[in-house]
């Protein structure tokens, strides 16, 4: 039963970062009474923070290819249902300023707070409640909707979204409600494990390339038959940049990830041209011409009394490839959630209705968001599952 003094919303939404927002944003334009419940004292803290302060809002290439899941046809749904034309359309009607970085990604011109800001003042448009500093301390089903509590105060709705993220940035706040609260209604989880985040290194290969922490490159990474063509930094710890990124979400302890760090370049016939052409030339020489000198002396640093090219057996020149375009590197884990841009895994899909993100087995209980075992490439795309999935639960919620 429901008490006297809970106050009485149709829809309450627990976490108001991106999903979230646009899920309130939504059900309010329904005519649906909504509070939007967030334990910080700012919304879109994640936002705020992302793309060095300007925000990579989508990406003009947002497909269901570029989501990780145990069900990879789950996302399709709700990605066709609100794409990234349809966010860029709700940037324009804000006149935001934006601009394409690479590979499709949207950046604001200016300042990610005026994503906050344009989210924010849809809810408002729409009706919508905000408590800032409210987290929803306990969940309760009741015959004909939910019972939140927070500090004091109960509250009564009859739909329910959860929006709180993964566990990815702690220092912002992430932790594990969304997932504490699927356990209680007995939904699966999907294994969940940083991603988007950089890789540590084994003590050998942190004494290998101790020389190139600052140092990137333009590479080819590859785990199996998934690669990546990005670039790379080396780090005090171990490695980071896009390609790492990118990789990361893919790898699991103790896989071993392949290096080619001349991805244009078929060395051997190089080599062996150049063999003819320039017997005179260094390979060091050569390489400096397309790695960083510091990656270059680095790659050949076993190679004792290496000769001129127009000197060099084709075993050696074997060996050379090995070197430089077949590095294989054991990372020695991850730098972790503290580190993650994102959380894979989480809430099963199996769970979810694709259509509504509404809980199969509890009616008018949804999931959105990070929460949700659906994670994106790096370079927008986690936004854009954001907009998406709070958009199609904002219709049902």
């Amino acid at each position: 039963m429901t008490s006297v003094d809970a106050l009485k919303y149709d829809v309450v939404v627990v976490g108001a970062g991106a999903a979230g927002m646009m899920c309130a944003i939504e059900a309010g334009k329904r005519g649906r009474k909504v509070l939007l419940l967030e334990k910080a004292q700012k919304c879109g803290q994640k936002i705020l923070i992302s793309g060095g302060g300007r925000c990579n809002f989508t990406n003009l290439l947002a497909a269901p290819e570029k989501f990780i899941s145990d069900n990879p046809h789950f996302c399709k749904s709700a990605l066709r249902q609100y794409t990234q034309s349809d966010f860029i359309a709700l940037v324009e009607k804000h006149g935001i300023a934006f601009h394409e970085k690479k590979l499709g990604q949207l950046f604001c011109d200016e300042s990610a707070k005026h994503i906050v800001k344009l989210l924010e003042t849809e809810c408002a448009e729409g009706g919508v409640t905000i408590w800032r500093g409210s987290g929803a301390d306990m969940i309760n089903k009741t015959d004909d909707g939910f019972s939140i509590y927070t500090g004091r105060q109960q509250i009564h709705s009859e739909s329910l979204v959860i929006a709180t993220g993964g566990l990815s940035i702690p220092k912002l706040g992430a932790n594990d409600f969304a997932y504490r609260v699927a356990r209680t209604f007995d939904l699966p989880l999907a294994p969940l494990r940083p991603g988007l985040v950089p890789f540590t290194f084994e003590p050998g290969d942190r004494e290998r390339f101790a020389d190139l922490t600052g140092v990137s490159a333009d590479v080819k990474i590859s785990i199996g038959k998934i690669q990546f063509r990005e670039n790379l930094l080396f780090t005090h710890r171990g490695l980071s940049g896009p390609a790492i990124l990118q990789i990361s979400s893919f790898w699991q302890s103790g896989e071993s990830i392949m290096i080619d760090f001349l991805p244009d370049i078929d060395l051997a016939n190089l080599l062996k041209e150049k063999r003819q052409s320039q017997p005179k030339l260094k390979v060091s020489a050569l390489l400096k011409e397309f790695l960083a000198n510091r990656l270059a002396v680095a790659v050949l640093r076993n190679f004792d009394n290496l000769p001129e090219v127009g000197n060099l057996s084709n075993i050696i020149i074997q060996d050379l490839v090995k070197t430089i375009k077949l590095v294989k590197i054991i990372p020695s884990g991850t730098e972790g959630y503290a580190k993650a841009e994102v959380t894979v895994g989480g809430v099963s899909t199996a769970a979810l209705y694709s259509k509504s993100m509404e809980v199969k087995s509890v009616p008018k209980l949804f999931f959105v968001g990070e929460a949700v075992d659906v994670t994106g490439f790096l370079g927008g795309y986690n936004f854009q599952w954001a907009w998406s999935s709070g958009f199609v639960a904002g219709q049902y919620a």
